[in-house]
C-alpha cells in the first residue's frame, strides 16, 4: 500500500518539541490507526518522492515565511504544482497552506492586523457543503491558529472553503484533491498554549492581551477530525 508522506517544512518550539514532539509527530498521531502507512520526509534536505509513489502528502507548518522564498521552499512549491497536476491528494497546513497557494499563483504576505494566535471559530463557506473533507464538519467549529502570514490572494483556480472573522482564507481546495488549511488540525491544547506564551510580547505589541487569549483556548476536536478524514479519503481514492 502506498503511504501518506508527511513533508516536514520546519520545527516547532524547542522546549515544546522536547516534551510533546514535533509537527510531524502530531500529524502522525492524528493519522494513527488509519488505513495507510505513514512516512516522513524533510523538504529542506531535498525533494519528496514522486507524487505517483504516494497515496497522499501532508505539508507541515514552519517558522519560516513563504515570502522569504528560500531555495528549498521554492523547490517544494514546484513539486506541489506537479503533485496537484497529477491529482495526488495534498493537505497543506499553515505554512503548507500558504506554500500551496503561492505555488499555484496565489499571494502570501504578513497580516497587517498582526498575529492570529489562539482558538478561533471557523465558518464554512457554502462551497464547503459538498467538499469531500469539509462537508462532514459543522458549519462553525473551533480551530487552533498560529500564524503571522496569510494567503492574501487565493489562486484563481481555488475554491474558498472556510473563513473566520480576521482570516478570509482559512481553507481552500484546488482541483479534486488538494486542500490548504491555515489552522492546525494537529495541535493539542498544550501546543497552542506554548505558542501563546512564546508570542506574548508580539501579541502585546498589537494590542492583544496574552492572558485573555490563553483563557479563551479550548479543545478543537472538529479541526482534528480533518486528518483522519484526509487519510480515509486518500485511501479510498487509491483503492479505485
Amino acid at each position: 500500500m502506498k503511504p501518506i508522506w508527511i513533508i516536514k517544512a520546519g520545527e516547532t518550539l524547542a522546549d515544546l518539541a522536547r516534551t510533546h514532539g514535533d509537527f510531524e509527530d502530531w500529524i502522525a498521531a492524528g493519522l494513527a490507526g488509519g488505513p495507510l502507512p505513514v512516512q516522513v520526509h524533510d523538504a529542506r534536505a531535498g525533494l519528496p518522492p514522486a507524487p505517483d509513489a504516494m497515496a497522499g502528502a501532508i505539508v507541515t507548518g514552519s517558522h519560516a515565511m513563504v515570502s522569504e522564498r528560500a531555495a528549498w521552499s521554492e523547490a517544494l512549491a514546484a513539486w506541489l504544482r506537479d503533485a496537484v497536476a497529477a491529482e495526488c491528494p495534498v493537505l497543506g497546513i499553515c505554512y503548507g497552506h500558504q506554500l500551496l497557494a503561492h505555488a499555484l499563483g496565489g499571494e502570501v504576505g504578513y497580516r497587517p492586523q498582526g498575529p492570529d494566535v489562539g482558538t478561533v471559530n471557523v465558518e464554512r463557506y457554502p462551497a464547503a457543503q459538498t467538499d469531500p473533507l469539509f462537508g462532514a464538519l459543522p458549519a462553525r467549529f473551533a480551530a487552533p491558529m498560529v500564524h503571522l502570514q496569510s494567503v492574501v490572494r487565493l489562486p484563481s483556480t481555488a475554491v474558498a472553503l472556510a473563513h473566520h472573522a480576521q482570516e478570509p482564507h482559512a481553507a481552500f481546495r484546488v482541483g479534486p484533491c488538494a486542500w490548504g488549511v491555515q489552522f492546525h488540525p494537529e495541535f493539542s491544547l498544550p501546543a497552542v498554549q506554548a505558542y501563546v506564551d512564546h508570542l506574548a510580547e508580539t501579541l502585546r505589541q498589537h494590542g492583544m492581551d496574552p492572558a485573555s487569549v490563553r483563557d479563551a483556548l479550548q479543545p478543537t476536536p472538529h479541526a482534528a477530525a480533518l486528518l483522519p478524514a484526509f487519510a480515509d479519503w486518500a485511501a479510498a481514492r487509491a483503492a479505485r
